[in-house]
């Protein structure tokens, strides 16, 4: 694998994993009954993003990894 198809696949496979991890840990000011006027009632509290961004290249390290190994010759 080269390394711009590498960084490509890596690329592509941390959107994915961030996209699955977006809903985890969410709750909505409806179900903390804590609204901020003018805002929707869906709206998250605190969906904090760095926590998952750091998750997300964790996850997504370990599975380019296999990945890797998988296509090495």
């Amino acid at each position: 694998m080269t390394w711009p198809i590498g960084i490509a696949i890596f690329f592509t496979m941390w959107w994915i994993v961030l996209f699955l991890a977006l809903p985890f840990g969410v709750r909505s000011q409806h179900e903390e009954e804590s609204y901020l006027q003018g805002t929707d009632p869906g709206a998250p509290v605190a969906a904090r993003m760095g926590l998952k961004a750091l998750a997300t290249t964790l996850v997504t390290s370990a599975l380019f990894a296999a990945l890797w190994w998988v296509m090495r010759e």
